[in-house]
């Protein structure tokens, strides 16, 4: 009876830690203990564009350089008893194989930083093609119906020289003595009734 009463007094106990996280939604939960570490994704990605970068430059290979030729000649010319790493200099070959395998994986996430960027930049500019596509067809009909419009309208070249026809067509109409009117025109009726 014993064990019983234990095992509800655990069930109501887990079934009241239950109902105290989920009675505050509206609160954040408080954050877990982890055994490792946490980093902000972001500030190291920028870290290791500034490695990669520095790691391309002639600076670099400069201070490398440097760094070897000053290593090997004073494990080579240095008191026997201040040398570190005699001939083989297995530890400097050691220490550039460390080096390496660092740089690697921090140029090829800085690549990958770079890819995710100019995808972006490339859709980006997918989209700006087809909005100057759609900008461009759309002003080509525009311009194309402006020009079917403009076929119906009357120019003013057009317009002079109907005038200037008319103009010769009743100087010839005064010249046979008809009259500007006809007579069947109501002007001319009524100037031939005067």
């Amino acid at each position: 009876m014993g064990s019983e009463r234990e095992g509800r007094e655990r069930a109501a106990s887990g079934a009241g830690a239950a109902t105290r996280l989920r009675s505050r939604l509206d609160q954040p939960l408080l954050p877990r203990r982890r055994l490792l570490p946490e980093w902000d994704p972001e500030a190291f990605g920028r870290l290791s564009e500034r490695i990669a970068r520095f790691l391309g430059t002639g600076r670099f290979i400069v201070w490398m350089t440097v760094v070897i030729v000053l290593w090997v000649v004073w494990n080579v010319s240095a008191p026997e008893e201040l040398r570190f790493d005699d001939y083989p200099f297995i530890f400097l070959t050691l220490m550039l194989s460390l080096q390496a395998s660092y740089a690697a994986p921090l140029i090829l996430l800085a690549q990958n930083r770079q890819d995710d960027r100019d995808r972006v930049n490339l859709e980006q500019d997918r989209k700006q093609n087809e909005r100057s596509i759609a900008d461009t067809e759309y002003l080509t009909r525009e311009i194309a119906a402006l020009r079917m419009g403009l076929g119906e309208v009357a120019t003013r070249d057009w317009i002079r020289s109907e005038l200037q026809d008319l103009v010769k067509e009743l100087e010839e109409r005064q010249g046979d003595g008809r009259g500007v009117f006809p007579a069947e025109h109501p002007r001319g009726r009524d100037a031939g009734d005067r």
